[in-house]
């Protein structure tokens, strides 16, 4: 009878999971795509716009990094914005906020404006990856928290594979519309977040209870085997909220974070500029390039993922990547352009974005219900500091140097702080469940 239920239980789980992730986890999963192309476009426009508007590498990585300024900022607030109104308030009013910003950028003319608009699209979009993943949170079993939080952050690899060759085709346009092709790219990029704002507002339940998509014992279920899925206490929640602060482990995760973010957005910032200088090709071809260690990534996080849920193990699974990420970026700015070198940035690009997902499966374990909001909002706060300062300081590298090998030597250094600190995540965890 034993092996019955189980049996049961475990068809139930099975079912309820492919709900959520057709229902929820695709559909949340196109604000992290959408987003994160708004986020880094200027990637790309850089290539003619840096020229158009006089700005310097300084100033570009100054523009690129200032976003998380207003991402910062906002982090808190915003997932206040979220318990006080519900996911689908909150997602409508920030999808949109940011897709208006986003068009703004086409009528930039100084790096002023660029500095402001950055800071705009940072603050609207600060809340989003903080209020998905605490929803997304409460839908998630931890047999398969791993997979279900993959699913988001893996669009954030195919929004480079999907907009590295969109925005490399818009800027080699020949004045569409009579405008700029970097300012069409901007305006044209921008479009789908206005229309992800309706769709927020009619298709998301707040919580489990109302999901009218789950039958009465599929919501039970949610609620008593997810953690954070049931209601918490008022006098419970404020007082765990405050305690993650005072939580070593939960620091040490922020660190973590912000050496993953660190790698991450370095690359999405300068890649297609590397690229373009070592090898002359056209802004299409370069985003065709810039596309594959990103596809590589997507693939890696998925793999990396599951294999992190089949074992159960989480710290492994980011600090190898984390190493072997570094090693394959300084393997391709070794080898320079050609065929080595492309393997190497390939394989460097996958090792990176793919401990995303297994690093997210550690916060969301070891955080109490109560303190999981605050929790998620100062890890991605930390994160922020990383989006706001490693780009600057690689494009004060690359002026100051002349060369991408003092940029490429600080995202390796940073990999291995990254694998490092994990590793000590590991040992603080193991002590503690003693």
């Amino acid at each position: 009878m034993t092996a019955e239920l189980a049996t049961r239980e475990q068809a139930l789980e099975r079912t309820i999971g492919g709900k959520v992730i057709r229902r929820l986890v695709i559909p949340a999963a196109l604000y992290i795509l959408v987003g994160a192309i708004d986020r880094t476009n200027v990637g790309f426009a850089a290539i003619e716009m840096n020229r158009a508007l006089g700005l310097s590498a300084t100033q570009y990585g100054f523009g690129a990094g200032v976003l998380f300024v207003g991402y910062m900022i906002a982090k808190y607030p915003s997932v206040l914005f979220y318990e006080a109104v519900g996911l689908r308030r909150w997602l409508a009013t920030v999808t949109a906020a940011w897709g208006m910003c986003s068009c703004l950028m086409a009528g930039i003319s100084n790096e002023w404006q660029l500095y402001a608009l950055r800071v705009a699209i940072g603050f609207s979009e600060g809340g989003l990856s903080s209020g998905l993943m605490l929803y997304l949170s409460q839908w998630a079993p931890e047999r398969y928290r791993a997979s279900i939080l993959a699913i988001p952050i893996v669009s954030i690899s195919v929004a480079q594979v999907i907009g590295a060759p969109i925005s490399g085709m818009l800027i080699d346009l020949d004045q569409p519309f009579g405008m700029e092709s970097w300012r069409f790219m901007f305006l044209v990029e921008a479009l789908p977040a206005l229309a992800l704002a309706i769709f927020a507002w009619v298709w998301f339940p707040d919580r489990p209870d109302d999901a009218r998509w789950l039958d009465a014992s599929e919501r039970q279920w949610i609620e008593h085997n997810v953690k954070g899925a049931g209601k918490t206490s008022a006098a419970q929640g404020d007082g765990e909220r405050w305690a993650v602060l005072r939580s070593p482990m939960g620091w040490i995760c922020a660190a973590i974070w912000f050496c993953i973010l660190a790698s991450n957005y370095g690359i999405m910032f300068w890649l297609p500029q590397v690229v373009k200088s070592l090898s002359g090709l056209t802004s299409a071809q370069t985003g065709l390039i810039v596309a594959l260690p990103w596809a590589a990534s997507g693939l890696g996080l998925i793999l990396n993922a599951r294999h992190s849920d089949r074992t159960g193990e989480r710290y492994l699974h980011v600090a190898i990547p984390a190493l072997l990420g570094g090693t394959g970026l300084l393997a391709a700015n070794l080898f320079g352009a050609g065929l080595p070198g492309l393997i190497a940035l390939i394989i460097g690009g996958a090792c990176t974005g793919c401990t995303v997902a297994a690093f997210w499966a550690i916060p969301t374990r070891l955080l109490k219900p109560g303190s999981m909001a605050m929790g998620i909002v100062v890890i991605n706060m930390t994160g922020s500091l990383a989006g706001a300062s490693v780009p600057p300081l690689m494009g004060w590298l690359r002026q100051t140097t002349g060369s991408f090998t003092p940029p490429t030597l600080l995202l390796v250094g940073i990999a291995v702080i990254c694998a490092s600190l994990t590793m000590v995540a590991r040992h603080m965890a193991a002590r503690g469940s003693r």
